[in-house]
């Protein structure tokens, strides 16, 4: 072994927090790492492992883990099952020091499988008070935060448009997988109620479409061409995080039709970069993140009808909307920044290697 290996494993054996991402395809668990490992890298020793690098981040390959020296305590973050189960092999067979810690975004009852993991964790986190309701155990509530410096207003929003080949007129957003689940059937219907008699609006989805949801954007496709708005609303498919942050910028308001979520991160994300919302009250933490009337508008989740009536709101208010967006950017500022939700975390970490 030379001198760089030593000092490569030197190195690797200083790291204090392990951040497991078991899945390869981009989600909203894997975005919520790529988002905190930077932050909280420059204060804590932290490193992402799994079967691939993520972006530029610190990353120490799966099969080293077990041959990490014993001299101290690690702290070993998941976010998944399967990353709550490799956890319990490393320190019960691999017999490797490291406190288990687990986070939870789900708001329902999780599976006994799931209940007997999370009850083997040391500590446990719930990413809103809604999720710390069905954990069984004290845990502590960490919120989501977004990164400002990143998710910021566009300095000339209508360049960026012409760069991205987008319409002209005023744009609403929907971005998230496409499934039955996100919602995204419901703002087609609300569409279909108000863009006939407003020819400047037009509607981009981004997210990935899986084979078992195909037909369900197949009949949103059929809905359009129906009543006529196929020219005016764009499926983009599934886009790398940066097109989507430029995307966001790009934006007037950003709709959150979705039914369920465990914690949604999108509307904080469009807000972020000065666009208002419009989403679901008591929908994952929405109610949490939105101010109804002052960062955009809740309405009751799942009805057609009142969506309907929270895009015309703002949709023939002009005024109103550049305020709302201007709103917005300042609350995430102020109570949803990504420095917040790092430093919490690392007062977790600090507490349980102590």
């Amino acid at each position: 072994m030379g001198l760089t290996d030593n000092l490569i494993n030197a190195e690797l054996n200083n790291i204090l927090i392990l951040s497991p991402n078991l899945k390869q395809r981009l989600s909203g668990v894997t975005t919520t790492v790529l988002r905190l490992t930077p932050v909280i890298a420059k204060k804590m020793q932290i490193s992402v492992t799994g079967p691939a690098p993520l972006e530029d981040l610190p990353y120490i390959p799966l099969w080293k883990i077990p041959f990490l020296s014993r001299t101290h305590f690690r702290v070993w973050h998941a976010r998944r099952n399967n990353e709550m189960i490799l956890g319990l092999i490393l320190r019960g067979i691999f017999r490797l020091k490291v406190k288990l810690l687990f986070t939870s975004a789900a708001q329902r009852d999780h599976k006994p499988f799931t209940k007997k993991l999370i009850a083997k964790m040391d500590e446990v986190i719930a990413t809103s008070p809604q999720a710390a309701t069905y954990l069984q155990r004290p845990a502590e509530v960490v919120m989501h935060g977004i990164n400002c410096q990143l998710f910021k207003p566009a300095a000339n929003p209508m360049e960026l448009r012409q760069s991205l080949n987008l319409p002209e007129g005023l744009l609403i957003g929907c971005f998230g997988r496409i499934r039955h689940q996100k919602g995204q059937d419901l703002l087609i219907e609300a569409a279909a109620r108000l863009l006939p008699t407003r020819p400047n609006i037009h509607i981009v989805f981004c997210g990935r479409t899986t084979p078992e949801n195909q037909t369900y954007q197949d009949d949103l496709i059929n809905k359009l061409k129906v009543v006529g708005l196929s020219d005016r609303v764009t499926f983009l498919g599934e886009l790398h995080w940066h097109q989507v942050v430029q995307l966001y910028q790009s934006l007037d308001i950003f709709v959150a039709p979705a039914r369920w979520e465990g914690f949604g991160l999108t509307p904080l994300e469009a807000m972020a970069c000065g666009v208002p919302v419009i989403a679901g009250k008591d929908v994952g933490t929405f109610s949490e993140q939105i101010i109804h009337g002052e960062t955009g508008m809740l309405c009751e989740k799942d009805n057609v009808q009142a969506m309907t009536f929270a895009l015309q709101t703002l949709l023939d208010d002009p005024k109103r909307l550049t305020q709302l967006g201007k709103n917005a950017r300042a609350h995430v500022k102020q109570h949803f920044s990504i420095e917040r939700e790092a430093q919490a975390l690392i007062n977790i970490y600090k507490r349980l290697l102590s």
